[in-house]
């Protein structure tokens, strides 16, 4: 017997509430994507002041590429244990009581960065590191949290949309990164007067950048705080959880008497009260529904990683896995090659000062994020409940491979000797496809396919092997890329290393088509029981009686 007010969820009218959850819960996507994309600006600015006596005259000012990966990759490792211990806790203690802790700790990391101690090299960008480590873990515990919240928001038949409208708040937040960029470097270059950068005004700029980043996200932390819990956590995972308790242990009468009565008494109003606030039904009328509701749900009495769950969604989890590994293998390294470009299209930094160079580095990243990231997300909200995951999913690593072959195999032939608006555009094309694809895809669908007691649990696992993934392509792609000695040890150059990122896309299409499941148009009662075949439910039901 399904549970009315989760059918009434799943059919519920689009609602201004909808919109408003998705810009509370993507605020914390907003952040990261704003942390994560202004560090190649900040890294130019950096380089102004502590790699200034470098002899190489090719590579004056240049960070070295080690150590701008290495403060992706910090944050990266904090955003792996993030999702795993708040995807975790989501499921024990409740979405909404872990929600906004997570979002102060990105707050707080954030102004930790712009406040980042000392004066020498070293000093500085370990504890650039170090905050940039606490951000990744306040990060990682948004991800599997935000997406679960707005699928249990929303109805079934928008819920794809709504999910990858909170995930695009990232290209919101790679915009916003540029632009604040570009504004701080215009106000400081006029306030020096377009002489050569003196190291403190540059040290007072790259900290501010990083230090506005938390405002948007501090603002929302009021309304996050005053989310409700969601139905199918409050109502239909408690209470489940208790009554299967009572029907499978001779000692019923002490749970029915004790932790069946509180949990009814105190979470089934006061649910009731949120739903009012998401849905066109009155609270008696949910108390009253609950009142005679007894649920037969074969996914409510086995734990996380028993043999019944391995067996019902284990499959499920690894493809959710692999595929979120696959793409962020490509997508972070793709990220690292915006270096090459940047070399192509920006001016000598002999001849512009760091404020200049840190400008053109913001709006080039300006430039891709409207015309190929945010159409990206756009694209996956319009489509995503029309043709489903699977498909774009799988549309994504194709075209996003036939982009990487389309610039690897020419590279040294052609595309590194010329300049020109096909590279670019070929460029865009890897972004676009990405997040119109694979990118959004393995955000949403692990937030829709697991049962609710493990949902948040079973993202984060998900997103974990997604970040080691993007750990992977961050340090691979730096040593790979290199087809001469230029301070590292010699790799395997441009075209193979593109040419391999092509085949891991090509993995990703092959993954996807034999294991990944197509969540569109069911509601998440049905796709949590995609794995339980109608013997194993006669068998689960049988055990419990």
């Amino acid at each position: 017997m399904a549970l009315k007010v989760l059918t009434d969820l799943d059919s519920a009218r689009t609602q201004y509430y909808h919109f408003k959850a998705i810009i509370i819960a993507g605020m914390g996507l907003f952040t990261d994507a704003y942390d994560l994309f202004c560090i190649p600006p900040i890294m130019k600015l950096i380089g102004r002041i502590y790699y200034r006596s470098s002899t190489d005259s090719n590579n004056l000012y240049e960070v070295p590429r080690a150590v701008t990966s290495a403060m992706v990759v910090t944050a990266l490792l904090g955003t792996v244990i993030g999702q795993l211990v708040f995807g975790r806790l989501g499921d024990l203690i409740g979405r909404r009581k872990v929600y906004g802790f997570a979002l102060m700790i990105m707050v707080l990391s954030s102004f930790g960065c712009g406040h980042s101690i000392c004066t020498s090299r070293t000093c500085v960008l370990l504890s650039l590191g170090f905050f940039r480590f606490l951000l990744g873990i306040g990060i990682g515990g948004d991800y599997p949290l935000s997406a679960t919240i707005m699928s249990e928001f929303a109805n079934r038949k928008t819920r794809g949309a709504f999910i990858a409208g909170v995930f695009s708040m990232q290209g919101f937040g790679i915009l916003a990164s540029s632009t604040v960029t570009m504004i701080v470097c215009s106000i400081f270059n006029r306030a020096n007067g377009g002489s050569e950068v003196q190291p403190h005004g540059a040290d007072l700029a790259w900290r501010l950048i990083l230090m506005i980043g938390a405002i948007p996200a501090g603002l929302t932390y009021y309304w996050r705080m005053m989310m409700p819990e969601t139905a199918r956590y409050a109502l239909h995972l408690n209470l489940y959880d208790t009554l299967s308790l009572c029907l499978s242990h001779s000692l019923c009468f002490i749970f029915f008497n004790d932790r069946y009565t509180a949990l009814v008494e105190r979470n089934v109003p006061q649910a009731a009260r949120d739903m009012e606030k998401v849905l066109d039904i009155s609270a008696s009328q949910i108390v009253e529904e609950f009142s005679t509701y007894l649920p037969n749900s074969p996914s409510s009495n086995y734990s996380l990683f028993s043999k019944t769950f391995i067996h019902s969604h284990g499959l499920d989890l690894f493809a959710c896995s692999i595929s979120w590994f696959l793409v962020d293998i490509v997508f972070y390294s793709s990220n690292l090659f915006q270096s090459q470009i940047y070399k192509r299209y920006l001016s000598n930094n002999h001849n512009v000062n760091a404020f200049q160079e840190a400008f053109e580095v913001a709006k080039i990243q300006a430039i891709i994020a409207i015309c190929s990231t945010i159409p990206g997300y756009f694209a996956t909200m319009y489509f995503i409940d029309r043709i489903g995951r699977v498909k774009i999913q799988i549309m994504g690593f194709f075209f996003m491979a036939i982009s990487l072959l389309a610039i690897g195999i020419p590279y040294y032939s052609y595309w590194n000797n010329n300049t020109n608006i096909g590279f670019m555009f070929l460029y865009g094309l890897t972004f676009f496809f990405s997040n119109f694809g694979p990118n959004t895809t393995t955000f949403i669908v692990p937030a829709e396919l697991f049962p609710a007691r493990f949902r948040t649990t079973c993202h984060g696992i998900s997103g974990a092997v997604g970040k080691l993934g993007a750990i992977i392509g961050s340090i691979g792609f730096l040593w790979a890329s290199h087809n001469k000695k230029d301070g590292y040890n010699e790799g395997i150059g441009m075209t193979a290393s593109l040419l391999l990122l092509a085949g891991v896309c090509v993995v990703g299409m092959i993954t996807t088509y034999f294991f990944t499941s197509e969540t569109m148009g069911k509601s998440l009662e049905e796709n949590e029981n995609i794995g339980i075949n109608e013997d194993h439910q006669n068998e689960i039901v049988g055990d419990r009686a």
